[in-house]
């Protein structure tokens, strides 16, 4: 079977792909068993993801039903899975503080025309030439926010005002508030996260984030533990997809919003064409890049009418779904589609889910995110460590889009650095 080399540049989903070189029972059979376990790794990252994000929990849910079901059924790989994604985290917070729910469902929206156009003028490449000092110092500074923003939950920390959203004013506000803190819910989020790693590292077959929550939830109602749920602060989640209604639109609500939607393109190009390029890496197969982008873009488009939140490719979701044998996109497809059983069937039971348990799945995506060894092997030469650190200071103190900008402009300067003198070495 080809590996797809040769059809890189077609805008041609790759379902269609699989489905014309036939598609029979046992390929369907091992994408059936494959969706249900990224669908029970998806369904409490997905709720964390959107608490996380500032949004009801049930908001990040609706992404992965919709989003991730248009990003598999009209993407350009036959593994991607798309959702909510960590990374997002601190841009899709920051929209919500500061232009409320609509405001970041037209920014959603608008991210998807945008990378709808990348694809469709198939400026997928210029995406993926971003260095990769810079791809690890953004991510590893959206693990430092996004670990910082979850320390209040974790230990059911409560704030006289409203939590300041820069870094060092945030640790300022916490160590401030610790004498509030509440070591029923640190019990519940520490246990949470060092049971996930338990199970990683001893059953790492085992569903170790669903368990963690389930336990958790079971053990902070039967003791009648005074921790925050869901059901306390965001009340039960909705039976069924909310009715599809586009987000209101202004001229003047489009120009606000303008510089977080391409914050929310570049990131969202740039994670989901690396998951893309994560999957061929494990399975030996190429994907579509403009393609790849085209289906993110309208998942987005999507995503917002239903609701819900960004959608990009994710790379724990698409290695799990590789890994437990999945042999097209309808794994993704039937992925979306158990989730919304979920919902239509068992969404009141989420409102026991204590949000400390959540803060503490988000502690291990937070770890997993981070790529320590990468960090420390990029340190050894000067040039790369002076494009990493400027991404990952300027991503903490500033934003994602100032560390990337940022990186990549001194990655270029040095480049022409170099090239115009030639050095024998660093």
């Amino acid at each position: 079977m080809p590996d797809g080399t040769a059809t890189t540049h077609l805008f041609w989903p790759k379902l269609v792909t699989v489905l014309g070189e036939g598609y029979g029972f046992d390929s369907w059979r091992k994408d059936a068993a494959a969706a249900l376990t990224v669908a029970i790794v998806a369904l409490p990252l997905s709720m964390a993801i959107a608490v996380a994000s500032g949004v009801s929990p049930e908001r990040g849910i609706y992404t992965s039903i919709v989003g991730g079901f248009v990003v598999s059924a009209l993407g350009g790989s036959r593994f991607q899975i798309g959702g909510p994604a960590g990374a997002f985290i601190v841009l899709v917070a920051a929209t919500t503080a500061r232009f409320g729910l609509d405001g970041l469902l037209l920014t959603v929206a608008l991210s998807g025309v945008m990378l709808t156009v990348i694809g469709i003028s198939r400026l997928g490449a210029l995406i993926r030439h971003i260095p990769h000092a810079v791809a690890v110092g953004f991510t590893t500074g959206i693990a430092v926010t996004i670990l910082a923003s979850q320390l209040r939950d974790l230990g059911g920390i409560r704030l006289a005002g409203v939590e300041p959203g820069p870094l060092i004013p945030k640790l300022a506000a916490l160590a401030g508030a610790l004498p509030t803190l509440t070591p029923a819910a640190l019990a519940i989020g520490a246990g949470c996260a060092g049971l996930i790693f338990l199970i990683r590292r001893f059953r790492p077959a085992w569903p170790g984030m669903l368990i963690a929550v389930v336990l958790a939830s079971l053990l902070a109602a039967a003791l009648g533990l005074p921790v925050e749920t869901i059901g306390s602060r965001f009340g039960e989640i909705p039976h069924g997809l909310p009715t599809p209604r586009l987000p209101p639109i202004s001229p003047a609500l489009v120009w606000q919003v303008l510089p977080a939607a391409l914050s929310f393109t570049l990131l969202g190009g740039v994670e989901s064409l690396l998951s893309a390029k994560v999957a061929d890496g494990m399975t030996g197969r190429r994907h579509r890049s403009n393609m790849e982008l085209v289906a993110q873009g309208l998942a987005n488009i999507a995503s917002a009418v239903f609701g819900g939140i960004s959608v990009t490719g994710t790379i724990a979701r698409t290695a799990t779904n590789i890994r437990a044998g999945a042999r097209s996109p309808l794994s993704g497809m039937m992925h979306a589609g158990i989730l919304l059983i979920f919902v239509l069937v068992a969404a009141p039971l989420a409102r026991l889910v204590p949000l400390a348990a959540l803060a503490g799945v988000l502690v291990v995506v937070c770890w997993n995110m981070a790529e320590k060894a990468e960090f420390a092997r990029l340190l050894r030469s000067w040039r790369t460590a002076a494009v990493l650190l400027t991404t990952f200071s300027l991503t903490i103190a500033k934003d994602l889009t100032f560390g990337i900008v940022g990186g990549c402009l001194l990655a270029a300067a040095l480049a022409a650095v170099r090239r115009g003198v030639p050095e024998e070495g660093d």
